[in-house]
């Protein structure tokens, strides 16, 4: 296809590209790093705008007692460029010098990274820590990315067509935009239309709290107002300042990830007036990067396909053993668990019923390796890590916690693991891309109807779901039955599949492969943003 030859401007707070490259949380990154890979696959005209932040995100450790311990290391990044360019942004008043780097070192389309750690800011330490500090550091940061990433574009002579905000975070790119156009001499209201030419936004978590909010105070004092009066503001955002909203009301066009969180976010943001309408471009994930090279061959068999997943399998259980001291046992069915740890995803779901959970354990039909952290303020996130750390004293043989979760461990366990478990509470699963790479390296997802899933599941063929989508009359009614829907299906078709069908075991995995692969890899993710957002 003909992607044009005016450059999209892909803005996101994170990225994941390599494992060395400590400028990612999670899931949100690793797409967006993703993107960049499959942009540069293509020829894509697409450059990424980001923050090079020099202590990245936690590095989080577990104690023996299961809490968890919060490290920020800084990191050294030797292989980007200078680009020559510094811009300087306003923050409380005081100039900010933020220089401009850039990579393309991982197959990536173009990247460039804002860094404010400079001699000239004296202590202001604005792009130390992804996430980090309260709703002040917040706002300097995505004034950073916003407002420093747009003047960086202009500053390089980029000729951009589209921005495009991969989450609310860069929202400030679109007023400044909107500054400059009023200070041209439009008025207010007719900028914002000139704005919403140029921008398209992908919101992400339907999560109430995962949207942020800021008081307007608190724009006006970081300088984030821009020199918008409140009444202006409150027109883009609300009252507090909400960054989704804002997003949607300057954007021509906005999208979900997945078909059902295009349904959930349309249902989520329906009382807000003048938004754009939000469509459904499901995740994908960058093929090369995630799957085993045996998996992208043509004309795999089932024989074939089980020999080369029986060595990643072997490879994850080394990675365990090395990490943890746990050995586990290659000949039992292998769960992999390996998400952020946070309460709606349930990681402890598998624990509901102490004896069902023991028949399957100690019973040696099923063994568990979780992975993933939580946010460090997120405290029912560390209560379920306590948890499931506790789960590997009291079945020491067959529960295993593999600390530190990178890039490194999960492509080792969407590789390795039999099984990819996702458990969340429906619909609060956006997406969820570990299920994708599982799936293409014939993984076999067992999965509530959540996210992508409903798009790609086909019971007892290329995976299993976990109960159906009829909605619950309450969150308790909800873990209830989705506890007795995981039992059953782990009782009664996935243990049994494994152990008294091989055979069927590894058709399945093949179908995984096939019927997954080219529907949920990045490059029909973008040639598909290319015909429905950046037209």
């Amino acid at each position: 296809m003909s992607f044009g030859r005016k450059t999209v401007a892909y803005f996101c707070m994170e990225y994941g590209l390599e494992n060395s490259l400590k400028l990612y949380s999670g899931g949100l990154g690793i797409l967006a790093g993703d993107m960049l890979k499959a942009a540069h696959d293509l020829k894509a005209p697409v450059v990424g705008v980001g923050i090079k932040w020099l202590r990245g995100y936690t590095e989080q450790v577990i104690a023996p007692d299961g809490r968890t311990v919060d490290c920020y290391p800084e990191h050294e990044y030797p292989y980007l460029e200078d680009t020559g360019v510094t811009v300087t942004v306003k923050i409380k008043g005081q100039r900010i010098a933020c220089k401009v780097w850039r990579t393309e070192r991982f197959g990536n389309a173009p990247l460039l990274l804002l860094d404010a750690n400079l001699p000239a800011n004296g202590e202001r330490f604005y792009t130390s820590f992804l996430y980090g500090g309260g709703t002040e550091e917040r706002l300097a940061q995505e004034i950073i990315l916003g407002v420093g990433g747009y003047k960086a574009l202009k500053a390089l002579k980029i000729d951009v067509g589209t921005y495009h905000f991969n989450e609310g975070h860069a929202v400030f790119a679109g007023l400044e935009m909107l500054r400059e156009l009023v200070e041209e001499g439009a008025g207010f209201k007719d900028a914002i239309e000139k704005v919403k030419e140029r921008t398209v936004f992908t919101t992400h978590t339907p999560i109430p709290a995962g949207n942020e909010r800021h008081p307007m105070e608190a724009l006006l004092y970081t300088g984030a107002s821009l020199g918008f009066t409140t009444d202006q503001l409150n027109y883009i955002g609300n009252t507090p300042f909400n960054m989704t909203v804002a997003a949607l009301r300057l954007s021509r066009r906005a999208n979900a990830v997945a078909e059902l969180h295009g349904e959930t976010a349309r249902e989520m943001w329906r009382a807000e007036q003048r938004c754009a309408e939000i469509i459904s471009i499901t995740n994908g994930v960058h093929r090369p990067t995630w799957v085993a090279e045996p998996f992208l061959a043509e004309g795999l068999d089932p024989d074939g396909v089980w020999a080369a997943h029986c060595a990643e399998k072997r490879a994850l259980i080394s990675l365990i053993e090395e990490r943890t001291g746990a050995r586990l046992d290659p000949e039992v069915l292998l769960v992999g668990f390996s998400r952020r740890a946070t309460g709606y995803k349930r990681g402890n779901l598998i624990f509901s019923d102490p004896l069902r959970t023991q028949k399957l354990l100690d019973g040696k039909k099923m063994q568990v390796v979780f992975s993933g952290k939580a946010h460090p303020r997120d405290l029912q996130g560390r209560q379920v890590i306590a948890e499931l750390v506790r789960m590997t004293k009291e079945f020491p043989r067959s529960v295993v916690y593999l600390p530190g979760y990178d890039m490194e461990i999960g492509r080792a366990m969407t590789r390795g693991a039999d099984v990819w478990l996702n458990n969340p509470r429906r619909p609060l699963e956006a997406c969820g891309t570990s299920g994708m790479k599982a799936a293409m390296n014939g993984v076999l997802n067992v999965s509530i109807l959540d996210g992508w899933w409903p798009e790609a599941c086909e019971h007892g063929k290329n995976g299993w779901a976990i109960g159906n989508e009829e909605p619950a009359s309450s969150v308790e009614e909800q873990d209830r039955r989705d506890a007795a829907n995981l039992y059953s299906v782990l009782e009664q078709e996935v243990v049994p599949t494994y152990y008294g069908d091989r055979n069927r075991w590894k058709r399945m995995m093949v179908e995984s492969i096939r019927s997954c692969s080219e529907q949920f890899c990045a490059g029909r993710m973008v040639r598909e943003y290319f015909e429905k957002m950046y037209r």
